[in-house]
C-alpha cells in the first residue's frame, strides 16, 4: 500500500514526506527506504540520524528539533503505531483443508491440522489435536504431544519436545490507549524461534514478537504453565520452573534459573548463571552469577536475614 493512502485512512498529515510503496513496519535500526517506523521514547531519538526508513512517526513535541528527514510528527506515535499494525495483519491459516505431509520416518497422527508451506524434518512425532499454522518450520527429531498449537512463521529447531496444550506464537498482550480510554490492539507481526534441544512444558505459552522474534535459545528447559511475553529472549540452558511469568522484552543470559511463580517487569535483563528464588518479583536488571529472592527483590542472603529478623519479632 502507498504511504499517503495509509495516512489518509488515519487522518494524518504526511508533513511533506514523499509517497512510496510501503513494504513493512520495522524497528528503526532495521528499517529500509520502503519501510515505516516510529519512536516513542526520547532516548531513541539519536537513532534517527542513521535510520533508513522512508517515514518515521515521532511525537509532535519534538517538531522544532533537527531530527533529519522523513519525519512525520504526530500527537501519539504509539497509538499511530498500533493503528499501522492493522495494515499488515495476516491470517494464521489461509485454507480450510489440512495439507498432506509425508516425511521420512516421521509419524503424524490423525487429527493433526497442517497449514500451507509447512516444513517438517525427519524422525518427528506429531500427536492428535495439534494445529500447525502456515509457514512453520520444524526440525528433526521433534516430539509434539497432543493439542499443541504452533502459530504462523514459527521456527522450531532439532530435538525439541513440546508437551500437551502449549501454544507457540500467540499474540502478545499489547494495546495503545486513546484519550477517551479505548484500547487499540497492536497486531503482532513477528514470530517465535525455538532453538535446538529445548523442552517446553504443558500449557506453557510463548508469545510472538511485535515486529521481531521471541527467542528460546538452545538447551533451555521450560516447565508447565509458564508465560513468556513478546520479544523475550531466554538464554542457552536456562531453566524456568512452573508458573514463571516473563513480561515483554525480558531477556536472560545463559544458565539462568527462575523458581516457580517468579515474574519480571518488562524490559528486564537477568545476567548469566543468575538464580532467582520462587515467587520473586524481578523489578530491575540482575547482574550475572548472583542469587535473588523476595518482593521487592533483594540478594538471597539479605532476604534470608530479613526473614529471620521478622520471625524473631513475632516471637
Amino acid at each position: 500500500m502507498r504511504l499517503h493512502k495509509m495516512l489518509k485512512q488515519l487522518d494524518i498529515d504526511p508533513n511533506g514526506v514523499e509517497d512510496f510503496d510501503v513494504i513493512s513496519l520495522m524497528p528503526p535500526q532495521y528499517a529500509t527506504k520502503n519501510d515505516i517506523s516510529y519512536i516513542n521514547d526520547e532516548k531513541y531519538l539519536s537513532s534517527l540520524h542513521t535510520c533508513q526508513a522512508g517515514a518515521v512517526f515521532v511525537d509532535i513535541k519534538y517538531k522544532d528539533t533537527n531530527l533529519g528527514k522523513n519525519i512525520i510528527f504526530v500527537k501519539n506515535p504509539y497509538l499511530v503505531f498500533a493503528h499501522l499494525t492493522h495494515f499488515f495483519k495476516y491470517d494464521q491459516i489461509k485454507h480450510t483443508q489440512s495439507t498432506t505431509q509425508k516425511q521420512k520416518n516421521t509419524k503424524i497422527y490423525e487429527g493433526v491440522f497442517i497449514g500451507e508451506n509447512v516444513k517438517i524434518g525427519d524422525h518427528c512425532v506429531i500427536m492428535p489435536g495439534c494445529v500447525i499454522c502456515d509457514d512453520v518450520t520444524i526440525g528433526n527429531n521433534v516430539r509434539i504431544y497432543p493439542n499443541v498449537t504452533i502459530y504462523k512463521d514459527s521456527i522450531i529447531g532439532d530435538n525439541v519436545i513440546m508437551h500437551s496444550g502449549c501454544v507457540i506464537g500467540s499474540d502478545g498482550f499489547g494495546y495503545a490507549h486513546t484519550s477517551d480510554g479505548q484500547h487499540i490492539k497492536i497486531e503482532h507481526l513477528g514470530n517465535v524461534i525455538i532453538e535446538d534441544n529445548v523442552e517446553i512444558g504443558a500449557n506453557t505459552t510463548i508469545d510472538r514478537g511485535v515486529l521481531d522474534s521471541t527467542i528460546i535459545k538452545k538447551g533451555a528447559k521450560i516447565d508447565n504453565l509458564v508465560q513468556i511475553g513478546h520479544n523475550c529472549i531466554i538464554g542457552e540452558y536456562s531453566i524456568l520452573v512452573s508458573q514463571v511469568g516473563f513480561a515483554g522484552s525480558t531477556t536472560t543470559g545463559r544458565n539462568v534459573v527462575c523458581g516457580g511463580q517468579a515474574g519480571t517487569g518488562g524490559h528486564i535483563h537477568i545476567g548469566d548463571f543468575t538464580q532467582v528464588a520462587a515467587r520473586a518479583g524481578i523489578s530491575k536488571n540482575l547482574p550475572p552469577n548472583t542469587k535473588w529472592a523476595g518482593h521487592p527483590i533483594m540478594e538471597l542472603k539479605a532476604w534470608q536475614k530479613l526473614q529471620i529478623k521478622i520471625r524473631n519479632l513475632l516471637k
